[in-house]
């Protein structure tokens, strides 16, 4: 593959694919389940004391 073809896919593709990627982070951390996870997650350092 030559540079331009990599850029080439990288600003129509490429761009698009990363932006899907962040929206499915940001839906799958405020899932409606997951405030409990997210808690129980947050009390493992605590839990030996």
């Amino acid at each position: 593959m030559s540079y331009n073809l990599m850029r080439e896919f990288a600003d129509s593709w490429g761009l698009l694919v990363m932006a899907l990627f962040f929206v499915g982070c940001i839906a799958f951390a405020l899932r409606p389940g997951g405030k409990t996870r997210a808690d129980q997650a947050a009390q493992i350092l605590f839990k030996d004391d």
